[in-house]
């Protein structure tokens, strides 16, 4: 027993501070991927004989396929509200603006971390689809998380309310930055360092900003829930709700942008559709 403990904290310290047992968890992500696999066979069993009960397997398709394309269509929506403030304070500029086209995928989330302290999902997309590390991941309703960990045919992705995360966003209202850095709670976001003057009001919506070339730019992040200024601290206390179902959403959407794809997806269920650059700053591993 003493013997396998000194080997566990062995590797637990030479896995924290480098990257020799990468490989090692790269090859383990492909022996797990079946057990994962199993231990969803009894919830797809049930659902497949509850589908199978209500319709017929063409309805089956035509339903799945409707419901990607809503996902899809929700995508587009959720830039209107960004576009139509950006706009607004850059008139100069509302012809002469610069589109980038981003492709996505739809990915489904199989697993989920059991440590309570660590707020990660895995998806069945992996490096065969074409995914890489430090991709965005979006629900219907904003901003999840990135990829921080790629396998053949799983990934594992870091969610925003991690303690571990940060990403730059700005008001939608009227431009003013901050960072939002998760609290470990899901329901709960902080930004940190904005000044006890800056504008900021509950209800706000936070958008990623696009600074740093990792998330993508006008998407939705947060709702901003508190605002506490203190006459002696220089920083206001502000904090934030997540747009995005951390906890409910079943289905994800994975974007592809010029800068990290290394190769093209191969999944069928891909649509060009405007974006910005990405951009996110992560004090984790991502």
């Amino acid at each position: 027993m003493i013997t396998f403990v000194i080997l566990s904290m062995v590797l637990i310290f030479v896995d924290h501070r480098t990257a020799l047992l990468k490989p090692v968890r790269y090859s383990l992500s492909v022996l797990m991927t079946p057990i994962q696999y199993v231990s969803n066979t009894p919830m797809r069993v049930a659902e497949w004989s509850s589908d199978g009960v209500k319709s017929k397997g063409q309805l089956q398709r035509e339903n799945v396929a409707l419901s990607n394309q809503v996902r899809l269509l929700e995508r587009r929506v959720q830039k209107l509200a960004s576009t139509v403030a950006e706009n607004k304070r850059l008139k100069e500029l509302m012809n002469s603006s610069e589109i980038v086209d981003d492709r996505v995928i739809v990915a489904e989330i199989v697993g989920v971390d059991p440590d309570p302290y660590r707020h990660e999902i895995i998806v069945n997309k992996g490096r065969n689809d074409g995914l890489y590390e430090g991709q965005a991941v979006l629900d219907a309703d904003g901003l999840m998380g990135q990829i921080i960990e790629v396998g053949p045919v799983t990934s594992r992705a870091l969610l925003i309310s991690d303690s571990t995360h940060g990403l730059p966003v700005h008001a939608n209202r009227n431009g003013v930055r901050a960072i939002a850095v998760g609290s470990g709670i899901l329901d709960k976001l902080r930004l940190i360092h904005v000044p006890d003057t800056a504008d900021l009001e509950v209800g706000d919506l936070l958008v990623s900003s696009g600074l740093g070339g990792r998330f993508p730019k006008g998407y939705p992040v947060g709702i901003v829930s508190k605002v506490s200024h203190d006459p002696g601290q220089p920083f206001a206390i502000v904090e934030a709700r997540p747009t995005a179902h951390l906890d409910r959403s079943r289905y994800v959407l994975l974007v592809f942008s010029i800068k990290g794809s290394v190769e093209e997806p191969v999944e069928d269920l891909t649509e060009e559709l405007p974006s910005g650059k990405i951009s996110a700053i992560d004090g984790g591993e991502g």
